[in-house]
Parts: structure tokens; C-alpha cells; sequence
């Protein structure tokens, strides 16, 4: 991995010098957009609609226009804002963990000791455990200010950006205002469906079904010379969805309840011939 940003967290007189590094990647299949006549690659220029001339990269600046006049940033007006500048990770308060709304949640980074001991690292992490408290903290980062929280994730500090709170979007949906009579029969049967499909949560076990079937459909088209009809390649699995309500919710969570247990009873039986 390669450090995208170095820093310090500071909280109080306690210094700890960190890296930076994205705590998660892209693995989707990359894609390019070409002409479907002769498959020629389409690419995009950057035009200047005064001069029509295509401008490098190096030479263009940002701007904020108010609809009457233009006011051009250039690289070197955004690295004197004294945010910019500032290299620290700044701990502004330390909160129960369960009042951060996941929805809250963006981007995730791993934090590495950058010093020669670790033991501010190691005893800001421990701080954290035993306290079960996350901290909230503020820094700069690619020219935007940033809120996130730092927690704990094995023996590694997590920094995870989160939203600011009018980012995020205020929802009435009307048809929810009305009262909805819910039976306790209907209850008790929802609860079961949720304890027949009850497990602990294991990422590993889950994977990108959509990615795999494209990677095989290229390989397949590069086989095959670019001929090969994809619906030869997959079979089609899915049952069309049919829309509309479900009138009897009763009989529905209990045929759904009936198939979870009946899955669940072949699988351990499985399981068993194959002991």
C-alpha cells in the first residue's frame, strides 16, 4: 500500500505521527466507452469554449462563478488556506459509539505509527477499547475539510469520513403517515422468519456475483473469437419479478418461514452424509 497523506493525531499535548492509506480498493472489471460501429476508442478533450483550443492538464484552474463574475483559484491559492496547510488530525471530542448514525459513514483509511515508538499509537487505541467511546476528529485532506470518526479495527486505528450533517437528506414518505395495524400473529411469524435466517455476519462468505459473470463473459467473447451469444454462456436463474403487493402477508411470511427451515434442514443433512 502507498500512504496518500502523513499527519499527526493530536488530542490534548498528546502528539502521535500517522500515514495515511485507503483501507479499501476497486476490484470491478474497468470498462472503456468505444464506437459500436468499428470499436473505436472514444476519448474526451478538454476544449476552452473561448478559443476552442484542447488545453493540457497542468494549465487548468478551478473557478466559482456567482452568474455575474468569475473568480479563477489557482493551485497555489488553495495551498495558502491555512486548512489546507495544516498537517494534523485534530480530536475534537470522544462519543458513545452508538450515536454515530451509520448513515453518517463515507470513506474508510487505515492509520499507521509513523514514529519510532509506537506507544502513543498503541495507547490511543487502548484508550478507545476500554472507554468504548469513538473520536471524532477533524482534518484537511485533498482540499476539503473533513469530519470523521476513529475507532478501533484489530490493532489498527480506522479513520472513517463521515457526512456532513446537511449532506445528508431529510425523508417524509406519505405512506407512512397513516396507522398500520400489525397482528400479533403476524409479528411472531416475522420474528420466526428472521430467527430461521439468523447467522453471524462473515463478509468473506458474500462475493460480487455481477463482476464474476462479466469477467467470464469476456473471457468467453476473447475464447471464442467475439461470437459467442451470452446466452449460451449463463442460464438464465432468476425468476422474473412480478411486481405488485403482496395481498396475504400472512401466508406469505409463512411459506417464506417453511422454505428457510426446509433449506436450512437439507443443508444440515448435507452437511451430515458428507461427515
Amino acid at each position: 500500500m502507498r500512504a496518500i497523506w502523513k499527519g499527526a493525531l493530536t488530542f490534548g499535548l498528546v502528539n502521535v505521527p500517522v500515514k495515511v492509506y485507503s483501507a479499501t480498493e476497486d476490484h470491478d472489471v474497468s470498462l472503456h466507452q468505444v464506437h459500436a460501429a468499428d470499436g473505436g476508442r472514444i476519448r474526451y478533450q478538454r476544449i476552452c469554449e473561448l478559443d476552442g483550443e484542447v488545453v493540457p492538464y497542468a494549465d487548468i484552474d478551478r473557478a466559482y462563478t456567482d452568474g455575474e463574475q468569475t473568480v479563477v483559484l489557482t493551485k497555489g491559492d488553495f495551498a495558502a488556506l491555512p486548512a489546507e496547510r495544516s498537517r494534523e488530525i485534530e480530536v475534537v471530542e470522544f462519543v458513545p459509539t452508538e450515536q454515530l448514525d451509520p448513515l453518517l459513514f463515507d470513506s474508510a483509511y487505515y492509520l499507521e505509527p509513523d514514529s519510532a515508538s509506537p506507544k502513543a499509537y498503541v495507547l490511543l487505541r487502548q484508550t478507545l477499547e476500554q472507554t468504548d467511546r469513538t473520536a471524532i476528529v477533524r482534518f484537511s485532506l485533498r482540499q476539503k475539510t473533513r469530519l470523521a470518526a476513529l475507532r478501533t479495527r484489530g490493532d489498527v486505528l480506522v479513520l472513517q469520513t463521515l457526512l456532513w450533517a446537511d449532506e445528508v437528506r431529510e425523508v417524509s414518505f406519505p405512506a407512512l403517515d397513516g396507522p398500520v395495524k400489525i397482528s400479533s400473529q403476524e409479528l411472531k411469524l416475522s420474528a420466526s422468519l428472521v430467527d430461521s435466517y439468523a447467522a453471524d455476519f462473515d463478509p468473506a462468505e458474500f462475493t460480487d456475483d455481477y463482476q464474476k459473470e462479466l469477467r467470464i463473459l469476456i473471457d468467453a467473447k476473447i475464447a471464442e473469437g467475439d461470437t459467442l451469444d451470452p446466452s449460451v454462456t449463463f442460464a438464465a436463474s432468476a425468476e422474473q419479478d412480478k411486481g405488485g403487493e403482496v395481498i396475504d402477508l400472512m401466508a406469505a411470511l409463512r411459506e417464506s418461514v417453511e422454505r428457510s427451515r426446509a433449506a436450512k434442514k437439507k443443508g444440515g443433512d448435507e452437511a451430515a452424509q458428507a461427515g
